[in-house]
């Protein structure tokens, strides 16, 4: 299984880290070690002081792909869950400054706590989908995908120009703005729609 995603696709989110507005969908991995399932608590690392949220739609992939067209590319994902793509932001600055790659800091151990996955067809249009996050009970990030520089569709063709797609791999689709730091003790809450689908403590 795969994961990927999708980095700054929505332009206040690219405007908050102060980025430059892709022309292109940005694309980056996590390892399967990332992932953390039904809501099982995420242990604060020792080798960062600055993780922070990025609460996202997951798509998983339905059946195996390549090269496949933005007008098919519904057929190829049945299901979304929510998920968190945590980040070690002080790791990610200070790689991004050397001009390095910052895959340590976003695809260490347990960065990417998700969902139980639903039908596609479950919160209505996914194309005008909100979905929120909330840090202690208070909302931080709200989005909806219909703000998405690239949507659900053209990601899903974008990717297979360049990897296989196959049946279970996930993709994260970005995050808005909002985006901010946990600390040891903190509880987020991820919505899709008005449904709470996710609860991640930090410890």
């Amino acid at each position: 299984m795969k994961i990927f995603a999708v980095g700054r696709n929505y332009v206040e989110h690219i405007q908050e880290l102060d980025n430059e507005r892709p022309d292109e969908p940005v694309i980056f991995s996590k390892p399967e070690t990332a992932l953390v399932k039904k809501n099982n608590p995420f242990f604060y690392p020792d080798f960062s002081q600055d993780i922070h949220f990025e609460g996202e739609i997951v798509l998983k992939v339905c059946k195996n792909g390549k090269n496949i067209l933005e007008k098919f590319a519904h057929k190829y994902y049945d299901e979304i869950a929510f998920g968190v793509d945590f980040t070690a932001r002080d790791l990610q600055s200070k790689l991004k400054s050397k001009g390095l790659p910052w895959e340590i800091a976003k695809g260490f151990d347990m960065s990417a706590p998700i969902s139980a996955f639903y039908p596609k067809d479950h919160f209505g249009n996914l194309f005008n989908l909100p979905f929120s996050l909330k840090q202690n009970g208070e909302t931080r990030q709200q989005g909806n995908t219909g703000l998405m520089l690239f949507n659900f569709d053209h990601i899903i063709s974008y990717i297979s120009k360049f990897f296989t797609l196959k049946q279970g791999d996930l993709i994260f689709t970005g995050t808005p703005k909002g985006v901010g730091p946990v600390k040891i003790g903190d509880t987020l809450e991820g919505f899709i729609n008005e449904q709470k689908v996710l609860k991640v403590e930090i410890k």
